[in-house]
């Protein structure tokens, strides 16, 4: 791995963890709040606890790496738009 190479602390964890939701808003860079709302509108699924929702590390960064190739798409998407529009110098 590029990271343990370099030095750089690392972190393993097995894939079926179940994270609170202040752990899985860090990891994701979000608000506790905004993670919530997408928990309930389905968006990433979790379990209850009592009253505590716990969510599965691994459906975490499924998440995150659909968000990321959604953004990636758009981004594409954009460019594409721009140099029909004849934006860039080719």
């Amino acid at each position: 791995m590029k990271a343990t190479s370099q030095g750089t602390p690392i972190s393993i964890i097995p894939i079926a963890t179940e994270m609170t939701t202040q752990a899985a808003a860090e990891l994701l860079g979000c608000s506790r709040p905004h993670l919530v709302k997408l928990l309930e509108s389905g968006e990433i699924p979790f379990t209850k606890v009592g009253k505590h929702r716990r969510v599965k590390f691994e459906d975490v960064i499924d998440h995150k790496k659909k968000k990321r190739e959604e953004r990636e798409a758009l981004l594409i998407e954009i460019m594409k738009g721009d140099e029909e529009l004849g934006l860039y110098d080719s």
